[in-house]
């Protein structure tokens, strides 16, 4: 151990909980707060096991759908959005129910439901079965919306009127592969209408550039995060693509290959938006146990975003 090289260690930055993530996970935690335990929760708040488990400590019952719930408790839909038929249920129901949405896949929400009042039939990057997509196309009739997961999705698409489309994607996706289905579409349909500003968020985006800056120093890359995790899964994909010799998904410290790490002499590590940071602190610190390491921060740019909480919460 005393004759081992220190290991480097680059921190992405940013990484971890995004603004989105962040005011969901307070939403339950106030909830809790205002009307006691049980709060239920339709699917998990965000794609992460350790957050889910902390907050059903608290109280927090997780359920899949909406009719689980008994209707005298209040239930939390997830930051990942919900078909518009799940409130409207909840409201036949009489129950009380605050919404966690992103406000940037709420924008997603908004735009589609514009393009369908404009009469535009409306193309969704995104993956089959998320719950953002599945949120997102429940905002409209069936078929409004078409769901585009490839380049070869986007070459086959024949729709009705190829002059009067419009175009919107899921917020956790690769930068670089939406970038190339963009860019088919756009060539295929001059006309389609696209969001003014990039639907892919701000978090996905420098979460991404900042393991794009330090992938081709690192022999391996951790990404902290859940197989279910969009975002996450990208982020393995990516730090792949810009040069890192190996790149893997782990979901805490218990899950890490040491000859993998032994073998990398240059170790990156991120954490998606929905990971918390003591997942992160509990890698470095079984790494330092193990030898001398050398830790550099790799920073793309710096995040302040906040998102208020729903207004029947702000007395909690």
């Amino acid at each position: 151990m005393k004759n081992k090289p220190p290991l480097t260690v680059l921190l992405a930055a940013p990484r971890g909980f995004c603004a989105g993530v962040d005011r969901a996970i307070q939403i339950v935690e106030q909830a809790l707060m205002k009307w006691g335990a049980p709060v239920y929760v339709r699917h998990e708040i965000v794609h992460n096991r350790h957050v889910v488990s902390r907050l059903e400590r608290l109280g927090a019952v997780f359920v899949d759908e909406l009719h689980e719930c008994p209707a005298d408790r209040p239930v939390v839909f997830s930051a990942h959005g919900v078909p518009k038929s799940v409130p409207a249920e909840a409201e036949r129901r009489d129950m009380i129910y605050v919404d966690a949405t992103c406000p940037l896949v709420s924008k997603v929400h908004v735009e589609a439901e514009r393009h369908h009042a404009a009469g535009r039939a409306i193309l969704l990057i995104g993956h089959a079965g998320h719950p953002e997509v599945v949120g997102t196309m429940g905002q409209l009739p069936d078929g409004a919306i078409a769901l585009i997961e490839t380049v070869a999705d986007a070459e086959s698409f024949a729709p009705r009127d190829p002059a009067n489309l419009a175009l919107v994607t899921q917020t956790t996706l690769s930068v670089d592969d939406t970038a190339e289905i963009v860019a088919t579409l756009r060539r295929r349909f001059p006309d389609i209408a696209e969001p003014h500003k990039e639907d892919i968020c701000y978090a996905t985006t420098n979460r991404q550039e900042a393991v794009k800056a330090m992938a081709a120093r690192c022999g391996l890359v951790l990404v902290l995060g859940a197989p279910n995790s969009s975002n996450s899964m990208r982020l393995v994909e990516v730090a792949e693509r810009a040069g890192a010799k190996a790149a893997q998904l782990i979901q805490s410290v218990s899950d890490i290959d040491w000859d993998a790490v032994d073998a990398a002499g240059t170790l990156g590590l991120t954490a998606g938006a929905s990971a918390p940071e003591d997942l992160v602190e509990a890698v470095i610190a079984a790494v330092r146990a193990r030898g001398p390491v050398r830790v550099e921060e790799i920073s793309v740019t710096s995040e302040n975003i906040v998102f208020k909480l729903p207004r029947v919460l702000a007395d909690a």
